[in-house]
């Protein structure tokens, strides 16, 4: 039987997505320069790669990380490794999804896990495959303390490859969020690596959203969100107890509505961030291009001229000619019959 997780769309759920859609439009409509989405796009690559590394105990600040991602330095510390390791595996998603060569398997799995701990693990043979040992998950402030056992090693990967044909098998007709939410806290549970498990996860689920749909997820870090409370992120996308005695009631409807507060809290931060100088777009119809079309053409357009290439009533007509004049992109000249519009110089 195929694996498929148990959560419930709440009322919750469904406002933050629609509310997310939302922001992205508002985002979109911004006259943003090529250049300055690749300014956001660096800077949410820049606060990827310093949260998600904090997350599992890095201590470079963000000013350090920043620092080093402009910079070409030939000797390089563990910490710094671990920061540019990832954010070099964040540019090469972005060009593989933009690019349409992003493919969602475990050979996908194992080749992120391993650049992302590309340099850092003694034993070779834990780099870039699926872990063949048990681990376990302790109390980070007591050693002592077993939180969590994730699925036995010869059951990963299956378990996997199971979440990867869910996934795949849903992109489009289950909103992103929902899928790259599903996934992150599944892959984190199966936990299928020795080391590098959140890193690998969190670079994983941006290059879903993507797939799956989700604009602009080149411009927002939701590791970021995480990074703010670590506390509750690791207790709320975790488990506590035995996989085995766990796996059939595993819930995940309370992550899946954290999950998504984090993208919305990140959009919005994008949006406080914006360029001053780009200005919001107003929103057209196709007829209110109709009319400015016609404008660039002929260099004026009177009511009657807009009803000869329009089919929309005369209350209507008028109503489109009020709106632009409010957007300050037409203005009327002339009066009564000899009223006549141009564009704004």
């Amino acid at each position: 039987m195929s694996w498929k997780p148990i959560y419930t769309i709440s009322n919750k759920l469904l406002l933050t997505i629609r509310e997310i859609g939302e922001s992205i439009g508002e985002i979109r409509s911004f006259s943003l320069s090529n250049q300055e989405l690749a300014k956001l796009e660096i800077n949410a690559r820049e606060l990827s790669s310093y949260a998600s590394t904090s997350i599992e105990g890095n201590p470079l600040p963000l000013t350090d990380v920043k620092r080093l991602l402009k910079t070409q330095k030939e000797t390089i510390r563990e910490t710094e490794r671990e920061v540019l390791n990832y954010n070099k595996t964040l540019q090469s998603l972005y060009g593989e999804v933009r690019s349409g060569k992003f493919h969602l398997s475990v050979k996908t799995l194992e080749k992120v896990q391993g650049q992302v701990v590309e340099g850092l693990m003694d034993n070779p043979a834990h780099c870039g495959a699926l872990r063949k040992a048990p681990v376990i998950i302790r109390n980070p402030r007591n050693i002592d303390e077993i939180v969590f056992v994730p699925p036995d090693s010869k059951d990963v990967r299956k378990l996997t490859s199971d979440l990867f044909k869910f996934i795949k098998g849903n992109i489009g007709k289950i909103d992103p969020i929902i899928l790259a939410g599903i996934f992150h806290r599944q892959c984190v549970i199966i936990h299928p690596f020795i080391d590098g498990n959140g890193r690998t996860t969190r670079l994983l689920t941006t290059a879903i959203l993507g797939k799956a749909g989700l604009d602009l997820f080149e411009i927002f870090s939701f590791e970021n969100y995480y990074n703010r409370n670590i506390t509750r992120y690791f207790k709320t996308v975790g488990l506590e107890g035995d996989y085995y005695d766990l796996a059939e009631d595993i819930d995940f409807s309370e992550w899946l509505e954290y999950f998504a507060d984090g993208i919305l809290d990140e959009l919005q931060r994008v949006r406080e961030i914006l360029p001053e100088q780009s200005v919001a777009s107003p929103r057209l119809e196709v007829h209110h291009r109709q009319i400015l079309d016609y404008i660039e053409e002929h260099g004026s357009i009177t009511q009657r001229e807009y009803g000869s290439i329009s089919e929309r009533s005369l209350a209507s007509r008028k109503l489109d000619f009020d709106k632009l004049v409010k957007l300050n992109l037409i203005e009327a000249k002339g009066t009564g019959r000899g009223t006549y519009y141009v564009k704004v110089s």
